[in-house]
């Protein structure tokens, strides 16, 4: 399957202005001297605007009232806001043959973090499924040295603080090394990306879908949703096109997007007992 390298956008000139960030998705915005006048994450049909209305804060406000979560999930080091903030996502780091990378990304920079994930070699990439998760992605680039972000070029219109360090690719796979594969799987956004890990932190490889197949509460199976907190179920051809996608691919592991959200365990079993259940009952 074809997969291309993108140039990233253009990046603007460093400056004092704040990033504001979104109170309700954590998306972190480009420099500007007051808070943008909506966000188009939460405007979209997707996700929300928050009870209140829009609301703002910045980094630095944000690190003033919460901590980051630093701990294992499963096997893997985990860093997540710890308390009530935005999308409860975690970042994970996954040591692969592709090296370090930092799948997923949250609001939130500390000198906590950074060391921990310093202390495990540290992080060659960050690598994140969709929009919804972009967060502080240029802010956590900026603290690991300039590294790159790969994101799917489907959702550039997405981005909402540009950087040249971030990398498009087109496609539906992208194999970053012999254990390591990105597969486009659509479905809750037009580039949802989930990551392939032949390898896995656990015996018998590893699936990370993001939030396009979605690790549900009893743990055993997975969802399919355009729109979760808008109860919006996914197109049945984009559930389709994702089982044939991920057809071949064997895993033992699906790792959810928050903590402890994770099938250990006949992962590969589950998702297609998942995709059967799915299209069952909304041919019914």
């Amino acid at each position: 399957m074809p997969n291309a390298f993108y140039a990233g956008l253009d990046s603007f000139e460093a400056t004092t202005m704040p990033c504001f960030i979104c109170e309700t998705c954590g998306t972190q915005f480009a420099e500007r001297a007051s808070p943008p006048p909506h966000c188009p994450i939460c405007e979209d049909e997707r996700q929300y605007v928050g009870w209140n209305g829009q609301r703002w804060t910045t980094h630095d406000e944000l690190a003033q009232r919460h901590q980051l979560r630093i701990e294992e999930d499963a096997g893997l080091l985990g860093i997540g806001i710890d308390g009530d903030f935005a999308i409860p996502q975690r970042a994970l780091l996954l040591p692969t043959g592709a090296g370090h990378l930092m799948w997923e990304c949250v609001s939130l920079v500390t000198d906590a973090a950074v060391a921990a994930l310093k202390a495990r070699g540290g992080v060659d990439r960050i690598v994140i499924s969709h929009p919804h998760f972009y967060s502080a992605m240029v802010e956590w680039s900026d603290a690991l040295g300039g590294v790159p972000i790969l994101l799917h070029e489907a959702d550039r219109q997405w981005v909402q603080r540009p950087s040249d360090r971030i990398e498009f690719w087109r496609g539906d796979a992208l194999r970053l090394s012999d254990d390591v594969t990105l597969l486009r799987v659509g479905g809750h956004f037009d580039g949802s990306t989930a990551l392939h890990w032949k390898d896995g932190p656990r015996d018998g490889g590893a699936l990370f879908p993001g939030d396009a197949l979605q690790v549900v509460l009893d743990r055993r199976h997975v969802t399919f949703m355009y729109s979760y907190p808008n109860y919006i179920p996914m197109k049945t051809r984009d559930v389709h096109a994702m089982r044939a996608l991920l057809d071949g691919f064997d895993f033992a592991d699906v790792y959810g997007f928050t903590w402890g959200r994770n099938i250990l365990g006949n992962g590969r079993a589950a998702v297609d007992a998942s995709f059967e259940r799915h299209l069952a009952a909304v041919a019914a």
